[in-house]
């Protein structure tokens, strides 16, 4: 009865979306010029350490451009992925967004209430994250911990291929709304994070760039952790000094894309109003993110091609 229910729910909320979508396409939610103006850049952490990266490809899709930025006047559509980031920090050995297991469409997707998998899944095939980590290897005894941007399915469902001490770095905020209540929040499934080791912590630093929370990881300035709330609670970027001199912020979902970014768009309300927890909250951050000094190279988590720039050749 409770899944009925939630299925019902979930219809509603699609049909009440879809609604919402048709003048937000022709008046898309106007940028907020005044706070724009109003944000200040706090400096960077000066970087003592720098980390590699590597993006590991591992599903593709795609979605009308006019859905990732709404009021964008185009037919066509926007290329995506669903990837994972591997980093190597000269302590440790992690992964960004651990995204994908072997067969997600048979043991993550049936565990969304209808009709989420059908707007969500991926196009076939699909490469498990130990597949891509075997390209470079690595096995999952390998990995000293994870780091997703945010706890929506298709960021950990990689977990099922890695051990079960691999602990899970996460807001506690993210944490609590992911895994505290009696159901999951739509986007989340469960199944890959039970278990789970999770080591929790707070966004306890002093204002990056154009954000107002931070962590530094190590202490070193290599990896600092900013605060990007609204798509999730504890959705947050991951600032990196990398060893080719760049500055890279892996922005999670917070933007699909770089495209609205630039234009400050937000995502149409099917799906943002199904997926983002708070849009006003999202709406805020992609405005930080627009604010962004020119030099940090920003990489949205599914913008296919800002990810595979980061690829293997």
């Amino acid at each position: 009865m409770g899944e009925r229910r939630t299925m019902l729910s979930t219809l509603l909320a699609c049909c009440v979306a879809v609604v919402a979508t048709v003048p937000r396409l022709l008046w898309p939610r106007a940028a907020d010029h005044a706070f724009l103006a109003a944000l200040e850049s706090a400096p960077l952490p000066k970087a003592r350490a720098t980390v590699a990266l590597t993006a590991l490809v591992q599903a593709e899709m795609s979605a009308p451009t006019a859905i990732v930025a709404e009021g964008a006047r185009t037919l066509r559509s926007t290329p995506l992925t669903m990837s994972t980031f591997l980093v190597r920090h000269p302590s440790a050995t992690f992964l960004v967004d651990p995204a994908i297991c072997a067969g997600v469409h048979e043991r993550v997707l049936p565990e969304l209430p209808f009709p989420v998998p059908l707007l969500v899944a991926p196009d076939q095939p699909v490469r498990g994250l130990s597949e891509v980590l075997a390209a470079h290897e690595l096995t999952g005894a390998d990995i000293d911990f994870v780091l997703p941007t945010h706890l929506h399915w298709d960021h950990v469902a990689g977990l099922y291929e890695l051990p079960g001490w691999v602990p899970i770095r996460v807001p506690g905020v993210e944490y609590q709304w992911a895994m505290g209540g009696s159901q999951a929040p739509l986007g989340v499934a469960r199944g890959p994070l039970r278990g789970r080791v999770f080591d929790l912590y707070d966004l306890d630093g002093p204002p990056v760039l154009t954000f107002t929370r931070s962590h530094d990881l190590f202490g070193d300035g290599s990896v600092v952790l900013v605060d990007l709330a609204g798509h999730t609670p504890g959705s947050i970027g991951v600032l990196l000094a990398v060893d080719d001199g760049s500055r890279v912020l892996l922005a999670g979902d917070a933007v699909w894309s770089t495209l609205q970014v630039e234009l400050l768009r937000e995502k149409a309300p099917l799906p943002g109003d199904l997926l983002d927890d708070d849009r006003d909250a999202a709406f805020e951050t992609l405005h930080r993110l627009h604010a962004l000094p020119a030099d940090i190279e920003l990489i949205p988590g599914h913008d296919r091609a800002a990810v595979t720039a980061r690829a293997p050749r």
